[in-house]
């Protein structure tokens, strides 16, 4: 029986040894820490290393962002790059047209590795056989543009009436941009007229480089105050897109700006006055800088056309304002517009200008990342 007993405390205290070596084990074991993202690594062609994480390469320049500013991006020629390892997969689309879902380490004499998913098979791939990472793919056509309006009414001791509508449309393709802008203003003061005039506009600009363009556009105007039946303006010119979406970083980042000039054939057909018509330039700029997501956005454009004839007439129209997003595409603003005509008919003012509170809804069709 004693010799029983014994086994049994034997047996006991070796299993509770072995359950207390084994909570201790559990207790005392460290837990696994987080491994940090592995770096790409971007070595230039006079020795320089970048680490960061390779966002984007389009149109010849390689788009990094690093943990030293993360909110800004590190732009680097392709062509500056010698040795290039990406640890993320990303596409990589070359020359012969083929696209390569993988991740790339550097290889020998200015060559990728490319180890493509999901087959995992390694590639090896020339640098200069590529001709964009990871790039942004945009509609084939790219539409942008605005409705907005106000109205007033008072009644009672006054009675006022004040309308407005504005509407504009960009379509953009690879070669040619189609612009169209549209404004009419109505105000009356106990059923009299105190205010009635409406533009229109229409430019189409073609490509020749990716930058350089030729332009042909159409201007429109009526203003029962100016004594005007009809303003008309047929141009034709090139243009040069000197800002494109992209060109910077940071809040600079969507900002768009070109300029214009051209010969144009300007007509005025009057009520009163006499029509006049005659050959002139035209020199034009639009400025866009949208901010912070496009919660706001500056712009301003103008069209200027001084007679050929003699220098000291031309007309002036230009554009200036601030537009705030509310939810969606929804959005209010305030614009300043001016009308300057140096030349003037008779019985009528210089300048008019328009000041406008509206609230309206914009679109825009670009895919961005």
């Amino acid at each position: 029986m004693k010799k029983v007993l014994c086994g049994l405390a034997l047996v006991g205290c070796v299993m509770g040894g072995g359950l207390t070596t084994e909570v201790n084990a559990q207790v005392a074991l460290p837990a696994t820490p987080a491994v940090p993202a592995t770096l790409d690594v971007v070595t230039l062609k006079n020795g320089s290393v970048i680490y960061g994480e390779v966002i984007e390469m389009a149109g010849g320049v390689l788009q990094i962002k690093t943990p030293a500013s993360p909110d800004n991006l590190m732009k680097v020629n392709w062509g500056d790059v010698s040795k290039l390892s990406v640890n993320h997969p990303i596409p990589f689309h070359l020359k012969e047209g083929s696209v390569i879902m993988g991740t790339a380490t550097a290889g020998p004499n200015g060559m990728l590795n490319v180890q493509a998913e999901p087959l995992k098979g390694t590639m090896e791939v020339p640098m200069d056989s590529v001709t964009s990472m990871n790039p942004v793919i945009q509609p084939p056509v790219i539409y942008s543009g605005s409705v907005v309006g106000a109205y007033s009414q008072t009644t009672g001791n006054s009675h006022l009436k004040n309308a407005s509508l504005l509407g504009d449309l960009v379509a953009r393709s690879e070669q040619l941009r189609l612009s169209i802008n549209g404004r009419y203003i109505y105000s009356d003061n106990a059923d009299t007229l105190v205010a009635r005039n409406a533009r229109g506009t229409i430019k189409l600009d073609f490509f020749i480089t990716k930058r350089f363009y030729w332009f042909a556009s159409a201007y429109f105007e009526n203003d029962r105050f100016q004594d005007l039946k009809m303003r008309t303006a047929l141009a034709s010119g090139p243009g040069y897109q000197f800002i494109e979406r992209g060109d910077f970083s940071g809040v600079f980042n969507d900002m768009t700006f070109y300029t214009e000039t051209g010969v144009a054939y300007f007509n005025e057909d009057f009520r009163a006055a006499d029509d006049r018509s005659s050959l002139r330039a035209r020199v034009s700029m639009k400025w866009n800088w949208p901010l912070w997501d496009d919660r706001m956005t500056l712009y301003h454009y103008n069209e200027i056309f001084p007679s050929l004839q003699n220098t000291s007439d031309y007309f002036l129209t230009m554009d200036s304002g601030v537009r705030f997003k509310i939810w969606d595409g929804f959005a209010s603003g305030f614009q300043v517009t001016t009308r300057y005509n140096s030349n003037p008919a008779r019985g009528t003012g210089d300048t008019d200008n328009l000041y406008l509170a509206t609230l309206g809804y914009n679109f825009d069709t670009t895919r961005k990342r």
